[in-house]
């Protein structure tokens, strides 16, 4: 387990290239810097400034080493690297809103971008006119999407949006690709087809975060207060756990039956999947420090009631993130068996995480260890990453 501190800026989206030696994270604003792994230092490589408004979405195609990007501003840029400078393409989306998250497909050769315009755009390159089209879903698409994910086999498609749904949909398009085979979630897959459509009953509020599992016949999504699961090898039966935490931005199958949540506690859930109805919460895999107690003064401690309402002279979180988790995301491994893993938050850090199956012993030593590191300032192996700075950022939670 390792922190780095990128500065005080929140970070709200980050992508690995295929060797994990660079990242590419935006501090919530209209550009993209490209880090790069030198030694135990990252050092900055690369900034991307073609859009004009805030990015919202950041995904790096390991094989053909391009990066895709969308913002606010209601633009999409495919990046390609030549002589050592990345040249943007501009992609026909056709949006009037925002665009607000893109995914590549696992065969690379097309993306899917959600918007605030109501609608999913599928891009693909046309090498005839040389240039990126895009292909809408729409229906029945009533609010803004919010998250992506592809099926494994390239061509289904998972949705959230603000309309407390979670949706499947076909992305097969003919001029691309080969005719799909039949799946656990459904045999006629024409472009835009519906898969699956998922609406709580109880109203549990947008849906933040989709992601499918390494075979594709499980998706989990989380919404406000909720995780739900989705088994297509079951008759599409979905499971609902609603949970005591605050709300989940972020979900990732970390193995066959073991998912990774985070969101505004600041801290990474693990939850179990083993068949419908047996969703359950695991463990909290941030375990706080031991703080050492120091002694104050009597006039110190009435200062602290007078100033602060407490008897303690720290505002800290005693998570290694002191904000809100925005995104996670795999550094080693894949779906099946994650290794590693990496989140981002809105304290301007981002954390490498080790999953373990065992006990939670050494998720605790570790962990106890890197936050000791990062907020102690101690040389400690187990923390990789320097830290570009240091100090306790301010604890803003958002409800």
């Amino acid at each position: 387990m390792s922190l780095c501190s990128f500065g005080v800026e929140p970070l709200s989206c980050h992508a690995w290239n295929k060797d994990r030696t660079q990242i590419a994270l935006s501090p919530n604003n209209n550009i993209v810097n490209i880090f790069e792994k030198k030694g135990k230092e990252w050092v900055k490589i690369h900034e991307l400034t073609e859009h004009t408004e805030r990015i919202t979405g950041i995904d790096w195609a390991p094989e053909s080493n391009r990066i895709v990007t969308c913002a606010s501003d209601r633009n999409a840029y495919v990046w390609s690297l030549k002589d050592e400078v990345w040249k943007p393409t501009l992609v026909l989306v056709r949006i009037n809103r925002a665009a607000t998250c893109v995914k590549w497909s696992p065969l690379e050769n097309k993306f899917a971008l959600g918007s605030g315009a109501r609608l999913i755009s599928v891009c693909y390159f046309e090498e005839e006119n040389d240039w990126w089209l895009s292909k809408h879903i729409k229906k029945p698409l009533r609010s803004t999407i919010l998250s992506l994910d592809w099926h494994p086999n390239n061509i289904l498609l998972a949705a959230g949006s603000a309309d407390f749904s979670c949706r499947v949909f076909s992305a097969y398009i003919k001029d691309i690709e080969d005719k799909p085979g039949p799946t656990a979630w459904g045999t006629k897959m024409p472009f835009g087809e519906l898969m699956l459509e998922h609406k709580d009953s109880d109203g549990c509020g947008w849906v933040h975060s989709v992601s499918f599992s390494a075979s594709g016949d499980q998706l989990a999504w989380v919404a406000h207060s909720s995780i739900s699961v989705a088994d297509a090898a079951k008759g599409k039966e979905v499971t609902h756990l609603t949970t005591d935490y605050l709300p989940l931005l972020s979900v990732l199958f970390v193995g066959p039956t073991e998912i990774v949540a985070a969101g505004h506690d600041c801290c990474p859930f693990q939850y179990t999947y083993k068949g419908p109805g047996a969703l359950e919460f695991v463990k909290k895999l941030d375990m706080p420090k031991q703080s050492s107690k120091t002694t104050t003064s009597a006039m110190q401690h009435f200062r602290n009631l007078d100033k602060k309402a407490t008897e303690e002279d720290s505002t800290k979180l005693d998570t290694l993130h002191q904000n809100s988790i925005t995104q996670l995301c795999i550094v080693s491994g894949d779906k099946a068996k994650v290794e590693k893993y990496s989140s981002v938050g809105l304290d301007g850090a981002m954390v490498i995480w080790e999953f373990k199956t065992g006990g939670s012993g050494d998720v605790f030593q570790k962990g106890q260890r890197a936050a000791d590191n990062f907020w102690g300032g101690v040389d400690d192996p187990l923390c990789s990453f320097p830290v570009l700075g240091c100090g306790a950022i301010p604890h803003t939670q958002t409800h």
